[in-house]
C-alpha cells in the first residue's frame, strides 16, 4: 500500500490500483454527506480533480494519483457516503484504475513514512 501527501491510499493488485482516503483524512473531514465519483472509462491524468467529497465541515476534491483509466467505481458510496467514515481503508474505496505507468507509485510513501508525515 502507498500513501499520498493528500491523504489518499493506493493498493495495487494485478495491474489495477484501488484508491481511497485514509482514516486520518476521514477524521479531518468529519461526517461525509455526499460523494461524486468519476465515470468508468474516463482517462485521467495525475493530479486531475476526479472525486468530490462533501462533509458537514467542508468540500474536498480527490486528485488522480496516477495517469490511467478508471475501470470501476464504488457506487455504494453514492447512496451511503457515511461508509467513508466507517471504513475508509477498506470497503469505502472510491475507484479502481488501470495505471498507464505503475512506476508513478514509487513517488508515494509507504505506511511508516505516512504515519511519520501525519504525526
Amino acid at each position: 500500500m502507498k500513501f499520498t501527501e493528500e491523504h489518499e491510499w493506493l493498493d495495487e493488485e494485478d495491474g489495477v490500483v484501488t484508491v481511497g482516503i485514509t482514516e486520518h483524512a476521514a477524521e479531518q473531514l468529519g461526517d461525509i454527506v455526499f460523494v461524486e465519483l468519476p465515470e468508468v472509462g474516463a482517462e485521467v491524468s495525475k493530479d486531475d480533480e476526479i472525486v468530490v467529497i462533501e462533509s458537514v465541515k467542508a468540500a474536498s476534491d480527490i486528485l488522480a494519483p496516477l495517469d490511467g483509466e478508471i475501470v470501476e467505481v464504488n457506487e455504494a458510496l453514492v447512496d451511503e457516503p457515511s461508509k467513508i467514515n466507517e471504513d475508509p481503508m477498506g470497503a469505502a474505496w472510491f475507484f479502481k484504475m488501470k495505471p498507464a505507468d505503475t512506476s508513478q507509485m514509487d513517488d508515494y510513501m509507504d505506511e511508516a513514512a505516512y504515519k511519520a508525515f501525519i504525526d
